[in-house]
């Protein structure tokens, strides 16, 4: 491909997302036209993820598979975690995790996993059951010790929304492309992790640390995630879709878990109660990686 091509490619692409982040708005006539594309429209986009080329296994020379903490408190992040509130926010701009559940209950996404190595299927009563919790006021044991029943203004739904997830986990390998001389990233899962439904509103900080709620192999969500677009702090007609966050690594991870001899024990499991400890050796597993290439081009 010449740089031509390769310039159009990439102008196209900015122009068809740049018309998806506000559709229609400078020609519409009443609010309610804001937003919808005739069909005409999609075709004419022809809007979809960039395919994986095919590697060969016997192209791979080296690899590492790595556990990343995402913590949506660094402001690199922000774009998977804002907007929480969406009572007063336009319907094409949702969080993450809000994208990935609504697309769960759609059907969109039909296989969710309760471990990164997606060895075991959550079913949708599990979905519920981690991410919702029912309980009664005092008032209503109250009534039911009197009357033997409860009325439903005494029971409360408490769910985990976007605004509990306080990081993602990701699972990923780093391969050396022995074709193209260089180290790549496939990005193969991702997990929401927030506190225990059932003790989220507790005031015991050990009781609310972020646990995985569920496992989304990650190329079974990527048309889901390409739909989805986030704000673009620097131009907002050109909003970013979640797989190109994603897959272009444009987030802060930290590695807390590397494929090792020990039955993959992660960072926390041999550096104990050390947190500076347990940074230092997440970045030199990540020098170690990153040394391979370098040591390639070593003469």
């Amino acid at each position: 491909m010449n740089y031509k091509s390769l310039l159009t490619v990439i102008l196209g692409m900015c122009l068809s997302s740049g018309a998806f982040a506000q559709a229609n708005i400078l020609n519409a006539k009443d609010p309610d036209e804001i937003g919808v594309r005739t069909e005409e429209q999609k075709a004419l986009d022809n809007d979809k993820p960039l395919d994986y080329g095919y590697v060969d296994d016997r192209d791979i020379m080296f690899a590492k598979m790595t556990w990343e903490k995402v913590v949506l408190d660094e402001r690199v992040n922000f774009p998977l975690y804002y907007p929480v509130d969406t009572n007063n926010i336009g319907s094409n701009r949702r969080s993450l995790y809000d994208v990935l559940i609504k697309a769960i209950a759609q059907g969109k996404i039909e296989k969710v996993y309760n471990d990164s190595y997606f060895t075991g299927l959550r079913t949708q009563k599990e979905l519920k059951d981690i991410t919702t919790k029912v309980d009664t006021l005092e008032i209503g044991y109250d009534q039911f010790n009197a009357d033997g029943y409860v009325d439903p203004e005494y029971i409360t739904t408490r769910k985990i929304s976007s605004f509990d997830v306080s990081a993602y986990l990701i699972k990923g390998l780093w391969y050396f492309d022995k074709r193209q001389g260089e180290l790549k990233y496939r990005l193969l899962g991702i997990a929401p992790a927030a506190p225990d439904v059932n003790f989220i509103d507790s005031n015991d900080e050990s009781n609310k640390l972020p646990n995985p709620l569920f496992w989304v192999f990650f190329p079974d969500a990527r048309n889901v995630l390409h739909e989805a677009k986030s704000f673009n702090t620097k131009n907002s007609a050109v909003p970013f879709s979640f797989d190109h966050i994603l897959n272009a690594r444009r987030f802060s991870g930290v590695i807390y878990k590397e494929e090792n001899v020990y039955g993959d024990r992660t960072i926390d499991e041999y550096v104990a109660e050390n947190a500076l400890m347990q940074l230092l050796e997440s970045k030199r597993i990540k020098e170690k990686i990153r040394n391979f290439e370098l040591d390639m081009w070593s003469y």
